[in-house]
């Protein structure tokens, strides 16, 4: 891409001006997490039956955040999404970029499982009329091709259906006779594409913001969330946009969110555990 692509994950990627205004508010955030943690953990020491501490420096941690949501609103990030796809199709994302679900694409990709002989036109017939684009859910999920923030592991449950499925929500979701659930699980293979996402196509620069403002604030000694968030764009994406696709079998698909990219780490795993730990040595 023409423009510098930000992980939301790594200070490293974030450009001179997304920098600067991190940088100006280091000691608001420090103050804000360390509030943040003292708060939680003197809950956690209480009877819980008082109201929750307050965090004084709440508003300006949502002012930086808001500020930094329209900056972020002029940056791509890279974001993960996780399918399943025949060969066909991902040298196809390959050629023509990302395009956004409906059920006309629906259709189109059973249709072109028909011509490639995965299975009867009448079998088509039924998978799509179970589509949830044909069952009351067209306007919610039509025009939205849906990623994640931070690269999951493949084990993850989170995204174990959409790698076990071919077709994506799209297809499986309502899915009931379990000949057809059979069907898509065997079509195509699990892949993991990396896409250079426009924020200003999507709605989630604020969440972006907060998740550039929690790595920033683990680079200055802090151990906020993660703040992992989903993601959609609301346009087309050139093929470009498109950085990589990862296919089960492949060291890097296999490695994902576990040693690839070789800079993440998931910032939550174990949290709880250190924050438990703290909690068990105040109360000795």
């Amino acid at each position: 891409m023409a423009e510098p692509l930000i992980d939301v994950w790594d200070v490293e990627t974030f450009d001179a001006e997304v920098r600067q205004l991190l940088m100006e508010n280091a000691e608001l955030m420090r103050a804000y997490h360390t509030t943040a943690r003292e708060n939680l953990i003197q809950r956690e020491l209480s009877d819980r039956t008082g109201p929750y501490p307050d965090n004084p420096f709440a508003g300006d941690h949502i002012d930086l955040a808001e500020t930094l949501m329209a900056v972020m609103n002029r940056r791509t990030i890279r974001a993960w999404h996780y399918t399943r796809l025949t060969n066909a199709e991902a040298d196809r994302l390959r050629q023509d970029g990302i395009i956004l679900p409906s059920s006309q694409s629906i259709r189109s990709r059973l249709d072109a499982q028909v011509a490639a002989g995965s299975f009867t036109p009448e079998i088509a017939d039924a998978l799509h009329a179970a589509s949830p684009f044909q069952r009351g859910q067209a306007d919610i999920r039509s025009g939205r091709f849906w990623m994640v923030s931070h690269p999951r592991d493949i084990q993850d449950g989170g995204v174990e259906l959409l790698l076990g499925n071919w077709g994506g929500e799209g297809v499986y979701f309502w899915l009931s006779d379990p000949e057809h659930q059979a069907l898509v699980a065997s079509i195509g293979r699990a892949r993991v594409l990396e896409i250079a996402a426009p924020l200003s196509t999507s709605r989630h620069a604020f969440s972006a913001a907060e998740a550039v403002m929690a790595a920033f604030s683990r680079s200055i000694g802090c151990d906020p969330e993660a703040k992992v968030f989903d993601l959609y764009v609301g346009e087309p994406l050139l093929p470009e946009a498109v950085l990589a696709i990862h296919t089960e079998g492949d060291t890097a698909f296999e490695r994902i969110g576990n040693g690839y990219p070789a800079r993440y780490i998931d910032a939550d795993r174990g949290r709880w555990d250190a924050i438990e730990a703290q909690i068990a040595r105040r109360r000795r």
